[in-house]
């Protein structure tokens, strides 16, 4: 699995084929990018892989770049605890809109 910078990305104009963001609780988001065919997770500077803080804070740092296609992927593990079966082996995944809301 590839590593991508995010200085790589912020304020460049770079074409990413595919840019998945994973949704935890308490406001985490991973972001995971496919680039010329390579697939991995945006790190910071000091090598760990970047959170983010909300989801206009994943559109800021990407506005500069062309995304063909974005989704939001949210995994929670609360089902089983509201007394609903077993979650399912597949995620809930929607599209995510990369424009600028102002």
């Amino acid at each position: 699995m590839a590593k991508f910078f995010f200085a790589k990305f912020y304020n460049q104009p770079v074409h990413i084929e595919y840019l998945e963001v994973q949704s935890f609780e308490l406001s985490i988001y991973l972001v995971k990018l496919t680039v010329a065919g390579e697939t991995g997770f945006v790190y910071d500077k000091n090598d760990n892989i970047m959170r983010f803080n909300s989801s206009q804070h994943i559109r800021d740092g990407f506005a500069s770049c062309q995304v063909d296609h974005a989704i939001l992927v949210h995994d929670s593990p609360y089902e089983e605890m509201i007394g609903n079966p077993p979650k399912s082996a597949e995620t809930m995944a929607m599209p995510f809109s990369m424009t600028q809301p102002y």
